[in-house]
């Protein structure tokens, strides 16, 4: 028999050494790397009977842990990597997903949840909560890469949009995943949670995580950059593991005033990118995080993949197939194309930001998170439809995300490319 401690290391050394080389064979090709790991731990956990139990059921503590700290790292790396300055105009594409789209998918899954799926009303409104953020982690190909160094770089309106949703509406989603657990704690009665919940977790809970991340943000951007003594200004060592600090500290410092640590760690990232936009320094704060990020999502999703092998889908029927299919071509689309009708962009860059709201270790968190604090019946349920539908979505969106995004890319290159040749051949006209 396989000694179990070498046969998890030796998992650990391919997994790693897989994430450092799949993304650049991978390429163009129409697979993401998440795929590509969710099936390994199918595979994997399908295979070897020696490996530890992944049922997140079982294991609650530990998903609630490791999906908190990849989405936070995620968020730092995300908050880092938008080069458009924080404006209402400037960002008046997200502000319309948090304001409007937002709010409709939650009331749409809510009501199939209860309607369709026969959910309790806590349980329902978990379940809108839950898949209501685009994820941070597995939306890379649609989402905004690299830092700029040049202030006069600026993001394509589509990915600026999805990596800026996702960076507040993770954060946002508490305030729901919260009203659920008053619900099954306190009963579906408003007089007995309504005014807690719209003091604490709705107003206080944004207001501190939103001050906590600038405070902290202002503060490192003061020491990254303009610290009075050389030997402090951080910038200037290059030392990437700083940004764990930043996350972390943000983070902490937020949940201790019962602030939104996710709102606060997103904040802070944009607050650092304002201090000094153009400063290379960016660019090695992201790098590291973003592989701190992949390590996280590759563990995630390889256990996600053994769930599903161990019988995660057992109790799954028709009417959860077709919640995740409906929510996945209607609900999220018309949604998105609702909250963006009206606004600046275009019909094609309107669809794919519609389209794209993937769904990962955020859904997967908050279901954690809820059921630890609160008092659901249906929680081997909401697991099962929760891991439907992120495993869904990585499918549908990783197989689409390439060509989609390449196509748009190709559009708008030939847009500015016939601009910049009708205005070189335009004629001149003496001053």
């Amino acid at each position: 028999m396989l000694d179990p401690v070498g046969l998890i290391f030796t998992a650990l050394g391919v997994t790693a050494l897989a994430a450092s080389v799949l993304p650049r064979l991978l390429g163009r090709v129409p697979v993401s790397m998440p795929m590509v790991f969710l099936a390994a731990g199918f595979v994997a956990f399908g295979l070897i009977g020696g490996l530890p139990d992944p049922d997140p059921m079982a294991n609650g503590g530990l998903v609630l842990h490791l999906t908190e700290v990849c989405v936070i790292i995620s968020l730092m790396g995300a908050g880092l990597a938008l080069n458009r300055p924080v404006g209402w105009r400037r960002w008046a594409t997200t502000w319309r997903l948090l304001g409007i789209t937002m709010p409709l998918t939650i009331i749409a899954v809510a009501f199939l949840g209860w309607a369709m799926l026969g959910l309790g009303v806590a349980a329902s409104v978990l379940l809108a909560a839950a898949l209501a953020p685009t994820d941070p982690v597995l939306a890379t190909e649609v989402q905004v890469g690299e830092p700029a160094d040049s202030e006069e770089t600026q993001d394509d309106e589509a990915r600026f949009a999805l990596t800026s949703e996702a960076g507040l509406n993770d954060g946002l989603a508490f305030p729901f995943t919260y009203l659920a657990i008053a619900i099954s704690t306190a009963g579906a009665a408003p007089a007995a949670w309504l005014t807690e919940w719209l003091l604490l977790d709705v107003f206080w809970r944004i207001l501190a995580g939103m001050l906590v991340g600038l405070t902290v943000g202002w503060g490192l951007g003061k020491l990254f950059f303009s610290a009075r003594f050389e030997r402090l200004r951080l910038s200037e060592n290059a030392e990437g593991f700083v940004a764990l600090a930043a996350t972390f500290l943000a983070y902490g410092a937020a949940e201790l005033i019962e602030g939104y640590g996710f709102l606060a760690v997103f904040v802070c990232a944009c607050t650092i990118r304002a201090a000094e936009r153009s400063h290379g320094y960016h660019g090695v704060l992201h790098s590291f995080v973003e592989q701190i990020e992949r390590l996280l999502t590759v563990a995630i999703l390889v256990l996600l993949g053994g769930a599903i092998a161990r019988g995660l889908f057992a109790g799954i029927g028709w009417p959860e197939i077709a919640l995740a299919l409906i929510f996945l071509l209607v609900i999220r689309p018309v949604a998105g194309w609702l909250g963006l009708l009206g606004g600046k962009t275009g019909p094609r860059e309107r669809s794919v930001i519609a389209i794209f709201g993937v769904r990962g270790i955020g859904t997967l968190f908050y279901v954690a998170y809820a059921l630890q604090e609160g008092s659901f019946a249906d929680g081997q349920r909401l697991w099962a439809i929760a891991g439907l539908i992120v495993t869904a979505s990585i499918i549908l969106h990783g197989i689409s995300a390439t060509p989609v995004m390449a196509y748009l890319d190709n559009r708008r290159n030939k847009a500015a490319a016939r601009i910049t040749g009708e205005q070189r051949n335009a004629p001149t006209t003496a001053v």
